[in-house]
């Protein structure tokens, strides 16, 4: 490690195993930090004194599980409505119900979720979410009626949705910074998702279809046995278990992410999470842990924290001058009221100053459209292309195989997200505008041609720009709030974006009914929003350095 790091504040050990902390009060970096961000810098130096090391590596890998299940769940469920809606017999309208029951119960866990995490700790929700999805994904392949499989769907959701503002605050949290592209790379998770539930749909779902591909022998689609005369030939559960297979499956794999997170992995809780809840030996406790398990040592201990202890009462934002939590020995000290007063007092960081009322009014509104888009896209894509396939007699279990052509491409698309991540100053930025843009452009053209080969070549190129975009974004969002307001700020952008995609299908599925390519130019024209709001995102919070 350099010498001169942090004005010689730093050093190291004679083995190079410990960071060495010497003269912290008179750090020149720390001017004009509040307490909390004084020991959050610290935090900070001690992770990246550490580099990538093992317990990171963990991490990234497990909260990239947990992206991987939000759009396993998307996805399965585009790719079982045709057959739901034949064995069920519920119209075409009545297909938005299912999106919006699991986005009410993605919208539901994004908000509850993502405001726990800051209160109860990261390390409570990062395992109950996925325990909770894997219970009522289990359970969803069990019912055969219409209402049965909306709740259960909206309960699946609820666990889903607290991942992504989850993960991302636990990655951000534990990674060095000059390893934060990671947090877009977390988003290749999500297309690998999307490839598991379709590839697992293409050997289920045509296989363990009514008839052949949903087809009887005289060629038509087999009708529902409650649409049918008794002893006609129709769709029942015993003839269509492939989609109930696949949802046996998912459940099965949230299950075993669970069993890795709790029994194989322990997860430690965040060390600025209990830094701001005044927990200081705790925090102290966890670095040495991490430390200890990359087999370095931690040179950080109570005594350095007790230098920077000529304590000022008051942890307030530098940017703000609002309290907010994180007064060390103070803090737990403080009444019942106080804590209540600090706690509410984290909200206000959201609009703390015009710029930062400016950031999250952006953000709020990039992601409803984001949401809005993608989800039209992700729930009603599949049902488009079908009807398209099925015009150009293109067979059902090609359509499915073309679903997992389509969905590999996503991966690409992530990682030339996380490329243009660490592009400076206008990597994020202008990587979110061109991807966004193109996204739009893609669905807009899906819309004029049918063809099988402009089908593949039009979903390819909206998924890859979706997966680009996504990656940027969900990266960079947590970068822009402090770890006191961090879950919160993340659970409730995805909250307005999971609401935005309640109504989006079913706005979408009554489009749908009339026009094929009604519900295109919606998604189309919603992320076109996307790209205005980001052109106008204040550029001081693209990269900045995190507390």
């Amino acid at each position: 490690m350099d010498d001169q790091k942090g004005a010689g504040i730093l050093g190291e050990s004679p083995d190079g195993k410990a960071t060495v902390y010497n003269g912290v009060v008179n750090d020149p970096e720390m001017d004009g930090l509040t307490l909390y961000e004084k020991k959050a810098l610290l935090v900070n130096r001690e992770l990246d004194s550490h580099g990538m090391g093992k317990y990171q590596w963990y991490i990234f890998f497990l909260c990239g599980m947990g992206y991987m299940i939000d759009l396993l769940y998307a996805q399965a469920f585009g790719l079982i409505a045709p057959a739901l809606q034949q064995e069920l017999g519920f119209s075409t309208s009545a297909l938005g119900n299912i999106f919006s029951s699991f986005n009410a119960g993605l919208c539901a866990g994004a908000f509850v979720w993502g405001v726990l995490v800051d209160i109860i700790g990261r390390q409570y929700a990062f395992n109950l979410t996925v325990l909770i999805a894997s219970i009522f994904g289990l359970s969803l392949g069990a019912p055969s009626n219409y209402d049965g499989i909306l709740v259960l769907t909206a309960f699946v959701g609820f666990g889903v949705g607290g991942n992504i503002p989850i993960d991302t605050t636990i990655t951000l949290e534990f990674l060095p910074q000059n390893r934060r592209f990671l947090l877009a790379l977390l988003s290749i998770f999500q297309p690998i998702g999307v490839v598991v539930a379709s590839g697992i749909a293409y050997g289920f779902v045509p296989k363990y279809a009514c008839g052949t591909g949903g087809l009887g022998a005289d060629g038509e689609l087999l009708k529902a046995c409650s649409q049918v005369a008794e002893g006609e030939a129709c769709c029942d559960k015993a003839s269509n278990m492939g989609w109930r297979y696949l949802m046996f499956t998912l459940g099965a794999i949230c299950l075993f992410i669970f069993f890795l997170r709790f029994v194989v992995f322990r997860f430690q809780e965040s060390p600025k999470f209990l830094l701001y809840r005044g927990k200081d030996e705790k925090a102290v406790q966890v670095l040495h842990h991490v430390a200890k398990f990359n087999g370095r040592q931690c040179g950080l201990t109570m005594e350095v924290f007790a230098a920077l202890a000529d304590e000022d009462s008051s942890i307030a934002s530098a940017a703000s001058g609002e309290p907010v939590l994180g007064g060390g020995a103070q803090q737990l000290e403080s009444s019942f009221a106080e804590k209540v007063k600090k706690e509410l007092a984290r909200y206000k960081l959201l609009f703390a100053n015009p710029l930062i009322a400016r950031l999250t009014i952006l953000v709020w509104v990039t992601y409803m459209f984001d949401y809005w888009g993608f989800s039209i896209a992700g729930s009603l894509l599949p049902q488009i292309l079908l009807q398209k396939n099925r015009e150009i007699e293109v067979s059902t279990e090609r359509t499915y195989r073309n679903y997992v052509i389509i969905y590999v491409c996503g991966i690409p698309g992530v990682m030339l997200g996380a490329l243009m991540y660490g592009v400076p100053l206008v990597g994020r930025q202008w990587g979110m505008v061109v991807s966004s843009a193109l996204m739009a452009i893609s669905l807009f053209l899906f819309s004029a041609i049918n063809t099988e080969a402009s089908n593949v070549g039009l979903n390819i190129m909206e998924y890859f720009f979706q997966s680009m975009f996504n990656a940027i974004l969900y990266g960079w969002t947590p970068e822009a709030y402090p770890a006191p307001i961090r879950g919160t700020a993340c659970g409730v952008a995805s909250f307005w974006g999971r609401l935005f995609s309640i109504v989006s299908p079913l706005i979408g599925a009554h489009l749908l009914a009339s026009n094929v390519n009604g519900p295109l130019y919606l998604a189309g024209a919603g992320v076109f929003v996307c790209t205005i709001c980001i052109i106008f995102m204040p550029r001081k919070y693209m990269g900045a350095k995190s507390y």
